[in-house]
């Protein structure tokens, strides 16, 4: 890749850091303004503004001084500098020649003299705009002048990280809140008794169904050697109270499930209910325990009948934030997120289970779709979990042999690949190469895998691993016979969500962004190009072996 190519795609990286802030064409807010006028104050001049700069203009935030708006990227004074991450300090910007001829400095537009700007830089590097400050008649600055413009910088990046992070975490409390309401609505819609406790066996839930035949709401106050009391709990004859040892959640609890458990419930002024429970004690992904949940099935009557449901997809603009930065307190956010979603849905997949177990024909295929849905959503999770490590785990670079790792990416997807007739491959030796190697094995697996899932139905599918010098290091190949990419969205596949709708295979346009941002804290670079013949070839570069980085030194 020559100068020309490494600078446009640093340019589209840089282009792309700037518009997950979504500033461009919002108002700037009190905090923004309020530091922009501190500026004007400091430098002791009567202009200030808050410039970004992005592909084709420089859009004037917030102004002081003078009404701002948005003009050509090239008449900007900013747009000169700015990338090169260092304040300018201009005395008289008319005897500069780098800006003696701009439309801001010769009367076209303005007649600045005097100039000084601040460029607003990420903590990735990408600049994008300034806080600049400016009169009409020739200044200099003092050194903590100097100093307390660089601080306002940083003050204003916090502001834009603050506000995007706020807008993060308000779509991930909706989603919270949607998903709660969608899971009281599942268990207020079945015609099962969902009883759940926590690990001290306290009661956490009744569903309305659970209401009606106990006559009560779950109440988390009473002892859990109390329950068949309270409950009105009895063995089978009707007659006799059941024990409170072998009552199903507290089984459920010491034993870790409970099945077909037959019991009667007798409330008060109704008829006895006859019920068959079954249930399990729940943990999280990390095997700590949740607690316990236990379904009851009314087989006095009818059986129960199951609703439909279909699992919200998550849509998270969030995410695609989430997944086009390297700030580790956001991608830890997003993943403990993700993480905590797991156990939820771990109940929802009980729950689910259980019904199954109890019912045929049409309302097992309901209860069928709502465990695919529930299938998606773990990978979904999944995936968002895998992004927000790949983002947010510290880069252990060492020696990542590429040979032993494909070997262990085969193994893998053997499963896959053998039921898709698929042949992975790599014809030639792959070398040794710096890198994470849990990272590494991670991209080359969401690569082979995703070109055995968009493999094209018309021929056998074929993937190709390869490997070749590099400048400073190794560019790697996966190529296939697949489907392939049209030309004018192989720069977008790697955003957030991105999905090309061809439908031959599913999926959630996660994968090749956590492979971006996997190959990009390898400081490598990764693209897309068409296969000779068709398909696709997913082409991304590591740095050569430590041994090898040495000799080259």
């Amino acid at each position: 890749m020559d100068l020309a190519e490494r600078l446009s795609e640093r340019e589209r990286s840089r282009i792309a850091a700037l518009h997950e802030y979504q500033l461009l064409d919002s108002p700037a807010g009190d905090e923004l303004e309020a530091v922009v006028r501190v500026a004007a104050a400091v430098a002791g001049v009567p202009h200030a503004t808050l410039n970004l700069i992005d592909e084709n203009r420089q859009c004037q935030l917030t102004t002081v001084g003078f009404e701002g708006e948005d003009s050509d990227r090239s008449e900007s004074m900013c747009a000169i500098r700015f990338e090169t991450g260092r304040f300018t300090h201009v005395r008289d910007a008319s005897a500069d020649p780098l800006y003696r001829n701009n439309p801001w400095v010769n009367g076209d537009r303005s007649s600045t003299r005097f100039y000084a700007s601040a460029p607003l830089v990420t903590p990735e590097g990408y600049a994008l705009g300034s806080l600049c400050v400016f009169d009409v008649v020739p200044r200099d600055l003092t050194g903590e002048q100097i100093a307390r413009l660089k601080d306002l910088a940083q003050v204003v990046l916090a502001l834009f990280e603050r506000r995007r992070q706020a807008r993060i975490n308000a779509e991930l409390a909706t989603l919270a809140e949607e998903r709660q309401r969608w899971t009281d609505t599942l268990l207020d819609t079945i015609d099962v008794a969902v009883v759940a406790a926590d690990p001290a066996g306290r009661l956490t839930l009744f569903n309305r169904t659970a209401r009606e035949w106990h006559g009560t709401d779950a109440d988390p106050d009473v002892d859990p050697d109390d329950f068949t009391h309270r409950y009105r709990l009895f063995e089978t004859d009707g007659h006799t109270p059941l024990p409170a040892g072998r009552a199903p959640l507290i089984r459920a609890l010491r034993d870790g499930a409970v099945k077909d458990a037959e019991l009667i419930i007798k409330r008060a002024g109704a008829d006895p209910v006859h019920v068959s429970v079954s249930g399990r004690a729940l943990t999280d992904a990390d095997g700590a325990p949740l607690g316990a949940v236990v379904a009851m099935h009314d087989v006095t009557g009818a059986r129960a009948q199951q609703r439909a449901i279909e699992e919200a997809r998550r849509e998270l603009a969030a995410a695609n934030t989430e997944l086009r930065r390297s700030n580790a307190d956001l991608a830890n956010f997003a993943g403990a997120v993700s993480h905590d979603l797991v156990a939820p849905l771990a109940a929802v997949g009980g729950y689910l289970e259980l019904i199954g177990d109890e019912v045929e024909g049409r309302p097992r295929k309901w209860v069928e779709a709502a465990t695919r849905a529930v299938s998606r959503m773990r990978e979904l999770i999944r995936s968002l979990l895998d992004y927000a490590q790949a983002g947010s785990t510290p880069v252990r670079l060492g020696e990542a042999d590429l040979a032993d790792l494909f070997e262990q990416v085969q193994g893998d997807l053997r499963p896959a690949a053998e039921a898709a007739g698929a042949v992975v491959e790599a014809p030639r030796p792959l070398p040794v190469a710096t890198g994470d190697p849990v990272l590494v094995r991670q991209l080359l697996q969401n690569l082979v895998g995703n070109s055995i899932k968009y493999r094209d139905p018309q021929r056998p599918c074929r993937v190709t691993v390869t490997a070749e010098r590099a400048e400073a290091g190794w560019t790697v190949r996966v190529a296939d016979n697949g489907l392939g990419i049209p030309p004018d969205q192989r720069e977008r596949v790697f955003d957030m969500f991105t999905r090309l709708g061809n439908g031959t295979a599913g999926g959630h346009g996660i994968g090749l962004s956590t492979c971006w941002r996997i190959v990009e804290r390898h400081g490598g670079d990764i693209r897309v190009d068409e296969t000779p013949g068709g398909g696709t070839t997913v082409s991304f570069t590591l740095p050569g072996a430590p041994s090898e980085a040495s000799e080259q030194g």
